[in-house]
């Protein structure tokens, strides 16, 4: 099945490389609709405006590539967590997408039937503190075996990219399945070899319905990708999606077909 009837996609642009005036910024804010424009205003930082700006672009973009739906025809609607979804759409059973957007990328993944999750995270080295110092913050969020992992990685560079690798995809989970800030990430445990066959345990129970991948995008970025059965969504997000029962064959093929590469594009 090709990209064009698939309904995957994996887009990343670099927006380190957009230095707009701000009549282009302006003008290119203005290509959204009017309820979109304050969430990329509210933010002080010129970085910031941007991320948010391409995040909401993005996510037009790619409805309109896969689904042939006129710019000013689509309708971007939010679940009470924030979770973006498109309303009414027939075209796949569960056409579902998410952004991420940290460091110098932005980014947005599709997927027809599971439910997708995508999350991008710069590996930057903490500022007035110790790596060991930077993690123990986020302790309370990591499981007693992610923790012996990232302690162990071995240089301090080693054990914060560690760290980062199991963030990554505990964002990109809880993103996947629509769930708020509250949702308990220390719930969520990973395991892996070297970082491929990654699985996940939820309430220490290994889960079947999910796969994981984690790309290294430059020397200071990485991103991961979660894919899982719809029935696992938040109730919230789970009614926007036109058929949350499928079949175990099906998720199977799904679940086992490679990974996606992802598509740069440019400003």
């Amino acid at each position: 099945m090709t990209e064009e009837t698939s309904g995957v996609r994996r887009w990343l642009v670099d927006i380190a490389r957009w230095r707009p005036s701000p009549a282009q910024f302006d003008a290119a804010a203005a290509l959204l609709p009017p309820h979109d424009r304050p969430a990329i205003y509210r933010f002080v930082k010129e970085d910031d405006r941007k991320r948010a700006l391409f995040s909401r672009l993005l996510q037009y973009s790619l409805v309109r590539h896969v689904l042939h739906i006129p710019f000013r025809q689509i309708s971007i609607c939010r679940t009470p967590e924030g979770k973006p979804y498109l309303k009414n759409c027939s075209t796949f059973p569960n056409f579902n997408f998410n952004t991420s957007h940290q460091g110098d990328y932005v980014g947005i993944a599709s997927e027809p039937l599971c439910l997708v999750g995508l999350d991008i995270v710069s590996v930057s080295k903490p500022q007035g503190e110790t790596t060991t110092e930077f993690i123990s913050n986020f302790s309370s969020y990591l499981t007693d075996h992610e923790w012996s992992c990232i302690v162990r990685a071995g240089t301090p560079t080693e054990v914060l990219t560690e760290f980062y690798r199991y963030w990554c995809l505990k964002e990109a989970f809880v993103k996947a399945i629509g769930a708020g800030v509250g949702f308990g990430l220390h719930r969520l445990e990973f395991h892996h070899e070297h970082w491929t066959n990654i699985s996940i345990h939820v309430d220490g129970e290994l889960s079947k319905k999910w796969r994981f991948w984690i790309f290294k995008l430059d020397e200071m970025h990485m991103a991961s990708i979660a894919k899982g059965h719809p029935e696992d969504a938040v109730s919230s997000y789970k009614e926007t999606l036109s058929n949350a029962i499928v079949a175990e064959e099906q998720l199977r093929s799904t679940l086992e077909s490679p990974e996606e590469a992802f598509t740069f594009w440019t400003v």
